[in-house]
């Protein structure tokens, strides 16, 4: 996950970016003594999670708020101060938590904890695969920037959340070029891309990378093949990820 931290106390800065590095889910923290400053690197970069102190000079904290959350939907907002009346205004913002200063590591991971809670249960992503190959966050389909990416979704999802390794994807995906080297470059690529789009809905934890294996979990996903394969629903009518010749195989399966 991708947090900011914005203080304009340079020491309470200090502390809070310390105590959200110390995060097992945190990949990359950005801190702030300037709310302009934040908003700018919101606008241009995803972020995941919004460690906000409230009463800061110039706009302030729930403007701040506002703001990340008109550009970045998905974001979730923890506000972290000293004065416990900004509670209601912040809660009416649909704030994910509200942290009282001084604030420790713990106090971080258990409002990640909570705000992955919230991921879960929410399953972002529908994912149909009888037919053509189609995801949909909410009612809207997932654009891929690369079919190759749409493509590398679609495998792991066929592989049912079964660990696969970088190898064994290039043999698939690429199975007539026998450039090792280059295919793992790309797939890193692909990969990359990949935990991009998920992230611009919200869905960033579908994607799991345990070395050596990329995997789905399924438990985030709505699709039709895990619940056929599940419960026998719903129907198969002979029709399986269309676009993929790899997928011929899963089909048979299935008749």
């Amino acid at each position: 996950m991708i947090a900011i931290a914005v203080d304009d106390e340079v020491l309470m800065l200090g502390a809070l970016t310390a105590a959200i590095k110390a995060s097992r889910d945190i990949t990359e923290v950005a801190k702030f003594s300037d709310c302009e400053k934040a908003l700018d690197f919101v606008q241009k970069n995803p972020v995941d999670v919004a460690f906000l102190d409230i009463n800061m000079r110039g706009m302030g904290g729930l403007a701040l708020a506002e703001k990340i959350i008109n550009l970045r939907p998905s974001c979730k907002i923890v506000f972290c101060t000293g004065y416990e009346e900004y509670a209601i205004p912040a809660f009416k913002l649909h704030a994910s938590g509200y942290l009282m200063k001084p604030i420790s590591a713990e106090d971080v991971q258990t409002e990640i904890d909570n705000i992955k809670g919230t991921h879960q249960k929410s399953k972002p992503l529908t994912v149909k695969c009888f037919g053509n190959f189609e995801v949909y966050a909410g009612e809207e389909k997932l654009v891929f920037k690369r079919l190759k990416t749409k493509e590398l979704f679609a495998f792991l999802v066929d592989r049912n959340g079964a660990g696969m390794t970088a190898k064994q994807i290039c043999a698939v995906m690429f199975p007539d070029d026998t450039d090792d080297t280059k295919n793992a470059t790309y797939l890193r690529q692909l990969v990359l891309d990949l935990k991009n789009t998920l992230r611009s809905v919200g869905a960033e934890n579908v994607l799991r990378h345990e070395t050596p294996c990329y995997r789905i979990d399924t438990g985030l996903i709505q699709c039709d093949y895990i619940s056929y394969l599940a419960n026998g629903k719903p129907e198969f009518h002979g029709e399986y990820m269309t676009q993929y010749s790899w997928a011929e195989e899963t089909c048979a399966m299935l008749k």
